[in-house]
C-alpha cells in the first residue's frame, strides 16, 4: 500500500520540479521544458487541493473571552458583601484585591458616595442597590469614611461607640471563611488574613490559619456583640422615627439635626 502524499512531499516535488525545468530551459530541451512545466502545472494543483483540505480540517481557534469589566459601584459592592459590615475605603480595596478579579482604583471612591446620593435623589430606589455611607449612632448623620450597602437593615448600617471593633471582628471572621475555601497558593487572600489576625490577641501565637483566626475573632465577638446590638438597635429604632427615605440611606444632614435640636 503506498505512502499517503502529504503536502510536505508536494512542496519538495515542486521545489525539485522548478529546479530541473530550468535547467531544462538553460540547456533548450525543450521536450523535456514541455513535459516538466506540465508535471509541475499538476503538482501546483494538487498541492493547492492539499491546502484547501487542511483549510477544511483546521478548527478555527477559540477567540479569548472578554468578560466585561465590572464598574466601580459593582466592586465595591462585591466587597461588601464579603465583609457583611460597614468598612472604609481601605479595607474594601484590600478586600477586592485579595478576592475578585480587576482593579479597584481608592482615587474613584472619593467621590462614589456623592454620586450615589445624587442618583437616589433624581430618581429614588430606581436601583436594586445603593452605597451609602454608615450613620452615628448619636446624631444618625453620615458616618465618616464608611460604606455601606442601602440594602442593609438599620441595625447593620448604624455605629455606635463599639461597633468599630465589632465589625472588624465580623469581618475578620468572613474573610477568614473564605480564605478556607481557596487553595495553599492564595497568597493575597491569605495576606490579608495575616493582617486581621495581627490585631487579633493570640491569633497569631501558634501558627495562623482560617480556623484559628475565626475562632479567636469569635470569641472577642461574643464579648461585644450584646452591649453593640443593644446600641445599633436603639439607633436604628430612632432613625426609623426621625428620618425619611432619603435621610435613612445618606444620613441626616447638619441643618436638620439643628432644628431638630431647637425644637428640643
Amino acid at each position: 500500500m503506498s505512502e499517503p502524499i502529504t503536502i510536505e512531499m508536494l512542496e519538495r516535488r515542486i521545489d525539485r520540479l522548478r529546479g530541473e525545468l530550468r535547467r531544462a530551459a538553460t540547456t533548450g530541451d525543450r521536450m523535456q521544458a514541455r513535459a516538466l512545466r506540465a508535471e509541475l502545472r499538476q503538482a501546483e494543483h494538487a498541492w493547492d487541493d492539499a491546502l484547501a483540505d487542511l483549510e477544511d480540517q483546521a478548527r478555527p481557534a477559540p477567540q479569548p473571552v472578554h468578560k466585561p469589566m465590572l464598574s466601580i459601584r459593582e466592586q465595591v459592592h462585591h466587597a461588601l458583601t464579603l465583609l457583611t459590615v460597614p468598612a472604609a475605603p481601605k479595607l474594601i480595596i484590600a478586600v477586592h484585591d485579595a478576592f475578585f478579579p480587576g482593579e479597584l482604583v481608592a482615587a474613584r471612591l472619593t467621590s462614589l458616595r456623592r454620586d450615589e446620593e445624587r442618583s437616589f435623589r433624581v430618581q429614588p430606589f430606581g436601583r436594586p442597590y445603593y452605597l451609602c455611607p454608615a450613620l452615628t449612632a448619636d446624631l444618625l448623620s453620615p458616618a465618616r469614611g464608611l460604606l455601606a450597602l442601602s440594602t442593609w437593615p438599620l441595625e447593620t448600617r448604624v455605629v455606635g461607640p463599639l461597633s468599630a471593633r465589632v465589625d472588624f471582628l465580623i469581618g475578620a471572621i468572613k474573610v477568614a471563611q473564605r480564605v478556607a475555601q481557596l487553595p495553599e497558593d492564595a497568597h493575597d487572600a491569605r495576606r490579608l488574613l495575616w493582617r486581621f489576625a495581627a490585631s487579633i490577641p493570640g491569633a497569631g501565637a501558634s501558627g495562623i490559619t482560617p480556623e484559628s483566626v475565626a475562632a479567636l475573632a469569635q470569641a472577642e465577638l461574643d464579648v461585644h456583640l450584646e452591649a453593640d446590638t443593644a446600641d445599633r438597635a436603639a439607633a436604628a429604632g430612632r432613625a426609623a422615627e426621625r428620618l425619611d427615605g432619603s435621610e435613612a440611606l445618606f444620613g441626616a444632614r447638619l441643618q436638620r439635626l439643628r432644628r431638630t435640636a431647637s425644637k428640643a
